[in-house]
């Protein structure tokens, strides 16, 4: 069985975690899985958009607890294999965020803890209407302070520290009203809604959107004359690209783009 399945098509890469029996917990093998796709994708200029979701009942519920314990056998009681295990984590969730293709969390049933911080650290959610999400380690005694990171830079602070400390869930339609997620929707609409989202942004300028998205995340977290002096440089940068050129021709025409890129 594949932890991790892609399949592509229309220019999306679906990404599909395939471990329903762990709940598509964050093991070992499925953060591989995940960098392993990473670096494929960032050189990949066939793809546009990414849609990344779980098999089963839930989309991720987190780091395998089980896994973790296990680590604690090694003479130093398990504080290498732990230091390790959020170095590759880190290196996922930033690396989501350090594609040139947008990312899609489409989710469902539940997205717990580090499962919560996979959805945070995409660039855009989905999820179904019975969703609940939680940041719930404090419930084992385990604050959740690397899912905190992500959390906290996509809802208000006070709501995320109220999620933090009180390990409660959050509904799916409380996420999207905080912004965690850009949509609840009916789960039999999910991945049809999804898909849509990933179809218009696979339909635009893909040099135009990986500058963008770049940038984004760059400017956010500047000063306002900084966020401002950088990225007058970036659009000036982008108004030279010839498909860019292009696309204001065709505007100023009324006909549809000639883009080479795509």
């Amino acid at each position: 069985m594949t932890i991790l399945e892609r399949r592509d098509a229309n220019a999306i890469a679906q990404l599909r975690m395939n471990a329903p029996e762990r709940l598509n917990a964050l093991s070992d093998e499925m953060l591989a899985a995940l960098q392993e796709q990473i670096d494929a994708l960032k050189n990949d200029s066939t793809i546009k958009a990414v849609v990344l979701s779980g098999e089963g009942k839930a989309f991720c519920a987190g780091h395998d607890i089980r896994q973790m314990n296990a680590g604690r056998a090694a003479e130093d009681g398990g504080k290498a294999y732990f230091e390790g295990l959020f170095a590759r984590c880190t290196s996922v969730m930033l690396g989501l965020q350090r594609l040139p293709q947008p990312v899609i969390a489409q989710v469902h049933g539940i997205a717990t803890a580090a499962g919560c911080q996979l959805v945070a650290s995409c660039d855009l959610a989905v999820a179904a209407q019975g969703t609940r999400f939680g940041v719930n380690g404090v419930n084992i005694g385990l604050f959740c302070s690397t899912p905190m990171v992500a959390l906290s830079r996509n809802i208000p602070r006070k709501h995320a520290f109220e999620l933090l400390t009180t390990g409660e869930f959050m509904s799916a339609v409380r996420a999207a009203e905080l912004g965690l997620i850009n949509r609840a929707v009916p789960e039999e609409d999910l991945e049809a809604e999804t898909l849509k989202m990933a179809e218009t942004i696979a339909s635009k300028l893909g040099s135009a959107v990986k500058i963008g998205k770049e940038a984004y995340y760059r400017q956010i977290e500047m000063p306002l004359d900084e966020a401002y002096a950088y990225t007058s440089g970036v659009i000036v940068e982008n108004l030279m690209h010839q498909d860019t050129i292009e696309g204001l021709n065709a505007f100023i025409e009324k006909r549809p783009p000639n883009w080479e890129d795509n």
